[in-house]
């Protein structure tokens, strides 16, 4: 490996498996020392336990790396405050943030629970916002006491939360929610020397296992474009100080494609300079839609 993360320490959280457990894999065969941060749930986000995140930090260890578990909710205050500390009391400095963590409560809007919203809601834009605070306010602190640092934050979207997902109404509005978050971290905390990013991975974990189950089935032979370790280069360095000057964009990464992805952007305008009459907007509005470009389906659309 090329140590492009030699002397980084990283924090990945939902690392005990998955698309955080190669995230983590990989920050520390770049030379990064790694918070692995696991609360050890089933895929409803029920249950609890170390185990996932001590079982990555073994193997870290056991390939010549340097890793550390932490078990704690970081979809809570203290959970939260306590990931940034362990990185620093025990490695002296933070440097990358990988936001990972979440899962899945699948049903259709009409079906969707009140719990099963605010659930995904919790651990996914709840889950990225408090260790980014933390975290923020660490890196606030290094800057104004004169040691800039260069920080790297890399949340994690999706393809629901750019296009939509049927029966992911829950988790589609966590993971665009998380978009939004990104674009004003990396305006807040620019000038601090934090750069925040956000991928929208495609890859075969426990999540997409049973919702897309025929798209994610590992080849027999070839590439296996849906493992989760095709996703890991990119966040690497995302999280890496070669990533100088990027920030605040959204990159798609799957199997062996990285696209950049451009948002939300002006299209064909009216510009009556009055107010329009009802009919007039919807008879305007038709031919600015005649012109623009037809939107990418949702996910699952039938």
């Amino acid at each position: 490996m090329s140590g492009l993360c030699s002397e980084r320490v990283a924090i990945v959280t939902g690392a005990g498996r998955g698309l955080g457990r190669a995230h983590a894999l990989a920050l520390a065969a770049e030379g990064a020392k790694v918070v692995v941060n696991d609360l050890g749930v089933g895929l409803d986000g029920t249950g609890s336990g170390t185990g996932p995140a001590q079982l990555v930090v073994d193997e870290i260890v056991a390939r010549g790396g340097q890793a550390v578990a932490h078990g704690g909710d970081i979809a809570t205050t203290e959970g939260a405050a306590s990931l940034i500390r362990v990185a620093v009391e025990t490695y002296g400095r933070l440097d990358t943030l990988v936001n990972n963590a979440g899962f899945l409560r699948d049903r259709m809007l009409v079906n969707l629970g009140e719990d099963d919203w605010d659930a995904v809601m919790r651990v996914h834009l709840k889950g990225h916002f408090l260790p980014l605070k933390y975290a923020a306010a660490h890196w606030r602190a290094e800057a104004k006491a004169g040691r800039a640092p260069a920080a790297r934050v890399v949340n994690t979207s999706s393809g629901a939360g750019l296009l939509g997902s049927v029966g992911q109404g829950n988790y589609s509005a966590a993971k665009a929610g998380i978009i939004g978050l990104t674009l004003v971290a990396a305006a807040e905390m620019g000038r601090h020397g934090v750069l925040v990013n956000a991928i929208a991975p495609a890859a075969r974990t426990r999540m997409t296992e049973a919702t897309f189950a025929e798209t994610m089935a590992a080849p027999d032979t070839g590439f296996d474009a849906m493992a989760p370790e095709n996703v890991s280069p990119l966040v690497v360095w995302l999280g890496s100080a070669a990533s100088a000057g990027v920030t605040g964009r959204v990159f798609e990464a799957e199997g062996g494609r990285i696209t950049v992805m451009e948002g939300w952007r002006p299209g064909p305008t009216a510009d009556k300079g009055a107010r329009w009459s009802p009919a007039g907007a919807g008879e305007a509005m038709l031919k600015l839609l005649a012109k623009a470009r037809v939107p990418e389906p949702v996910y699952g659309a039938r």
